[in-house]
C-alpha cells in the first residue's frame, strides 16, 4: 500500500454525497414521439428500477405508465407509438448494446432468475396511469403499421401478433412470412400495406418487401453488396436504401486504412428495379461515419434524400435530390452533429452538436434546427447545459433530453426557443446536486504535439498533495462532457469521478485521440489501437499533466475505466508502472490478437504463412497489455461480467492468469451472468464501491462510502 502524508489521509467533509447517494441519480433514455408528434415517451431509470413514461405536446404533465418495482436488469427499450398515439409498444429485456449475440441465443439474465428471461414486447396505453401493460409476446424489434398491424423481429424472422385486448391475454403470434435470410429492420409503407425489410446473408444483404401470403417476396435490386437502412417514399411508391460493397473472403489488413464508400439508391417498391442516386468518394473521408449506423436515411417532403457523411472530416448533415446530382452541405463548421429526428411533415430535421456560442462548447450538446432549403441552422438550445436526444413535435415544437454540469437528465420541452419546460417526475427530488463539481475543461500536448483535452475534476476545498486519476473512456468512438452523459455507461462513471474529487481524489477525464467530437482525422489516427496504440501516448501525456496540477501528488497517480477503457489501462499498468501505481481495470482487452481473430478481422489461418499478416499479428500483439506484462508491477482490481458479449470474458481469464504467474498483485471482482454494460443497478454499486475502496486503500484515503 502506497501511504498517503499527512492531512490527506483524513476524512473530507461530512457534508459530501455518500457514494450510494450520487448514484441514486435518475437516468433517461429511449425518447421517441409518435408520428404526428402529439405524444412522447421515455424510459426513466433510477436506482436500476425501469419506468416508462409520457406527455403530450399541449399537456406536458408526464404521466407514469409503467409502476415495475424491482432492479432487475430487465431493459425497456424499442418505444414506437401507434398511429393515433393512443398505445406505446416497447421491448422489456435483452440487451441493446452488446456488439454479438450470445453464442447460446440466451437473453441476460443479471438478477440470476431461477427461471429463463425472454425479451418480451409489451403494449400500454398512453392517455391514462391506470391502465396495465399487456404482453404481446417474445420478440423484438417491434413497429406498428398505420393500419395496427404488429411486426416484430424473433429468431432473425419477421414475425406478426394482434394487440391483446385485455391483460394476461395474448394473441397468438405467427410468422408473418419466410425468408432465407436473417431478417432485421422492419418499416411499414406508409399506407401500412407493405413491410421493407433487410434480408442479411452472412457476406451480403438484400432490401426486401413483403406485400402479402398470396404474393411472392420482392428482393430489391440483389446484388452482391450490402444493403441497409431502407426508407419509404411519403407516397409510398418507392424505397431508399443504402449500399455497400461486400469485402469478400479476403479481409483487409488493418496496418493501412482503407476506405468504405457507400451510396444510396431508390428503387420501384412495385418492380424492384433501382437506381442509384448519390456514391461517396472512395477515399477514407468518403467512409461511413461510425455515428451513422445509428443514424438512417431520411427522406424529405420536398424530395431531397438527408444523410450524414464526413466528407469535410466532421459528422455532418447532407441533403440530394432523389433525381440525383451532387450532395449539399446543409450543417457548415467545425462540429460534429448527433442525434437526428425528422419533423412529423417532413421539412426539418433536429439534431444535436458539439457547438454553440458558449465557451467550451465543444465538450457539451446543443440543439439545432435545419431544412433543406437552404437556410442556415437554427439554434434552439445553448448556455452551459447539455441538450441531446431530441425529437420533432407538432407546431415545430421538440422534446429532448437536457442536464448540466450538476443536474442529472430530464426530459424538457421547448415550445420555442428561450422557452423551455422540464418535465418533473420527482425522481430527482432528494437528489445532492448542489454537492457536485462542476468540471473543468484542460487541454495538454501529446508527446507527438497533438492538443488533448480534457476535464478536471477536483474539489475547491480540496486538501494538498491529493492523489490523482487518470479516467480513460470506452468505445473508443465516444467523448466526455462538461456534464452528465448521454449514455448510461458514462454517466455512471461521472458519478464516480464526482464521489472520487468529493473525497481526496483529483480525477482527469482523457478524450484521447480515436474520441469523437474533434473530427474525423482525430478519430481515425495513423497506428491506433491494435495497429500501434498511438492514442496510449495522449493517456501518459495526461498522466503527466495531472502530476503538475497544483495540489496532487506526482508519486501518487492512478488510473481505471472500462472496456477501451479497461484496455488502456491496462496497457498503462504494463507498459508504466512507474507513474501508474494502482489502476481499475472494468473488462478490458488484454490480447488484442484472438479479440480479433474472434471478431473477423484477422484470418485465424492466413497469418501463419502470409508475411503481411504475420507484421500485423506482432503489431497487434505489441499493442496488447500482455506484450509488456512482465513490467506490469502496480496493483489491480479486475472487474468483469462472465456474460459480456463485447469484450469476451477470457480476456479477463488470460490476463489474471499472467499476473497470478508473476506475482503482480491482483484483485477480482467477477459478476455472474452480467453483461459488458451492466444492466442492474446493484451491480454498478458494488463495482463502484469495489473501485473506490481499492483507491481509497492503495492511496491511504478514508472515504465514506
Amino acid at each position: 500500500m502506497l501511504a498517503a502524508p499527512g492531512a490527506t489521509s483524513r476524512a473530507f467533509a461530512d457534508s459530501a454525497p455518500t457514494l450510494q447517494q450520487l448514484l441514486a441519480y435518475p437516468y433517461v433514455s429511449g425518447l421517441v414521439a409518435s408520428e404526428s408528434g402529439d405524444r412522447f415517451a421515455w424510459v426513466e431509470n433510477v436506482r436500476g428500477v425501469r419506468n416508462l413514461w409520457s406527455a403530450s405536446a399541449t399537456d406536458t404533465t408526464p404521466r407514469q405508465l409503467t409502476h415495475y418495482t424491482e432492479d432487475d436488469g430487465q431493459e425497456l427499450s424499442q418505444l414506437t407509438f401507434s398511429a393515433d398515439g393512443a398505445v406505446l409498444i416497447y421491448v422489456r429485456g435483452g440487451d441493446h448494446d452488446e456488439n454479438w449475440p450470445a453464442k447460446d441465443n440466451l437473453a441476460p439474465n443479471p438478477d440470476n432468475a431461477p427461471s429463463e428471461p425472454k425479451i418480451t414486447i409489451w403494449s400500454v396505453a398512453t392517455k391514462t396511469s391506470s391502465a396495465a401493460p399487456m404482453q404481446v409476446g417474445e420478440g423484438d424489434s417491434p413497429v406498428l403499421s398505420s393500419k395496427g398491424q404488429l411486426a416484430f423481429v424473433k429468431d432473425g424472422q419477421i414475425w406478426t401478433a394482434p394487440l391483446p385486448a385485455k391483460a394476461n391475454a395474448p394473441g397468438k403470434a405467427q410468422r408473418l412470412f419466410f425468408d432465407r435470410g436473417k431478417d432485421d429492420s422492419p418499416v411499414w409503407s406508409p399506407d401500412g400495406t407493405r413491410l421493407a425489410f433487410v434480408s442479411g446473408r452472412d457476406d451480403h444483404s438484400f432490401a426486401g418487401i413483403y406485400t402479402s401470403t398470396g404474393k411472392p417476396l420482392l428482393y430489391v435490386a440483389p446484388s452482391t453488396s450490402f444493403d441497409q437502412q431502407p426508407v419509404w417514399s411519403p407516397d409510398g411508391h418507392s424505397i431508399a436504401f443504402m449500399r455497400q460493397p461486400s469485402r469478400g473472403d479476403a479481409p483487409e489488413n488493418f496496418l493501412t486504412p482503407h476506405p468504405h464508400p457507400f451510396s444510396f439508391w431508390i428503387a420501384d417498391a412495385s418492380t424492384g428495379q433501382a437506381r442509384k442516386v448519390w456514391g461517396a468518394p472512395e477515399t477514407l473521408a468518403g467512409s461511413l461515419p461510425d455515428l451513422a449506423e445509428n443514424e438512417p436515411l431520411y427522406w424529405m417532403a420536398d424530395g431531397k434524400l438527408v444523410f450524414l457523411a464526413e466528407l469535410d472530416n466532421w459528422p455532418h448533415l447532407y441533403a440530394v435530390d432523389v433525381g440525383g446530382g451532387d450532395a449539399r452541405l446543409l450543417t457548415p463548421g467545425s462540429f460534429m452533429v448527433e442525434n437526428i429526428a425528422l419533423s412529423p411533415d417532413h421539412r426539418t430535421l433536429v439534431y444535436s452538436a458539439n457547438t454553440g456560442n458558449t465557451a467550451d462548447d465543444e465538450d457539451r450538446r446543443h440543439l439545432f434546427r435545419v431544412g433543406t432549403d437552404g437556410r442556415a441552422p437554427e439554434p434552439l438550445t445553448s448556455g452551459d447545459a447539455l441538450e441531446w436526444s431530441p425529437v420533432a413535435l407538432a407546431d415545430s415544437k421538440a422534446a429532448y433530453v437536457t442536464a448540466g454540469a450538476q443536474r442529472p437528465a430530464a426530459v424538457a420541452v421547448l415550445e420555442r426557443p428561450g422557452q423551455v419546460q422540464v418535465m418533473d417526475t420527482g425522481s430527482a427530488k432528494d437528489y445532492p446536486s448542489s454537492a457536485l463539481i462542476v468540471p473543468k475543461l484542460v487541454s495538454f500536448k501529446s508527446a507527438d504535439g497533438l492538443t488533448i483535452q480534457g476535464q478536471l475534476f477536483r474539489s475547491a476545498n480540496a486538501a494538498n498533495q491529493q492523489p490523482g486519476l487518470i479516467f480513460v473512456h470506452g468505445g473508443p468512438p465516444r467523448q466526455m462532457l462538461l456534464g452528465w452523459h448521454y449514455m448510461d455507461y458514462y454517466s455512471n462513471a461521472y458519478a464516480v469521478n464526482q464521489y472520487l474529487a468529493a473525497h481526496g481524489f483529483t480525477v482527469l477525464s482523457v478524450n484521447y485521440r480515436l474520441g469523437i467530437g474533434y473530427g474525423r482525422a482525430f478519430q481515425h489516427p495513423e497506428h491506433s489501437g491494435f495497429a500501434g496504440a498511438s492514442e496510449y501516448q495522449d493517456v501518459l501525456a495526461g498522466a503527466q499533466y495531472l502530476q503538475h496540477v497544483e495540489g496532487v501528488d506526482r508519486d501518487r497517480i492512478g488510473i481505471w475505466g472500462g472496456s477501451y477503457g479497461g484496455y488502456l489501462t491496462g496497457l498503462a499498468l504494463a507498459r508504466n508502472s512507474d507513474v501508474f501505481k494502482a489502476g481499475v481495470d472494468f473488462h478490458g482487452i488484454a490480447n488484442w490478437v484472438p479479440s480479433l481473430v474472434k471478431a473477423g478481422a484477422l484470418p485465424e489461418h492466413w497469418y501463419e504463412t502470409n508475411e503481411d499478416w504475420k507484421r500485423a499479428v506482432a503489431t497487434a500483439f505489441a499493442a496488447s497489455p500482455d506484450a509488456d506484462v512482465a513490467t506490469w508491477i502496480s496493483p489491480v482490481l479486475l472487474i468483469h461480467g462472465d456474460d459480456d458479449r463485447n469484450v469476451p470474458f477470457d480476456q479477463t481469464v488470460d490476463l489474471a492468469h499472467r499476473l497470478e504467474q508473476q506475482h503482480t498483485p491482483l484483485e477480482e471482482l467477477i459478476i455472474p451472468n452480467e453483461i459488458h454494460g451492466f444492466l442492474r443497478r446493484a451491480n454498478w454499486l458494488q463495482a463502484d464501491e469495489a473501485t473506490v475502496e481499492f483507491f481509497s486503500r492503495q492511496f491511504g484515503i478514508k472515504a465514506t462510502q
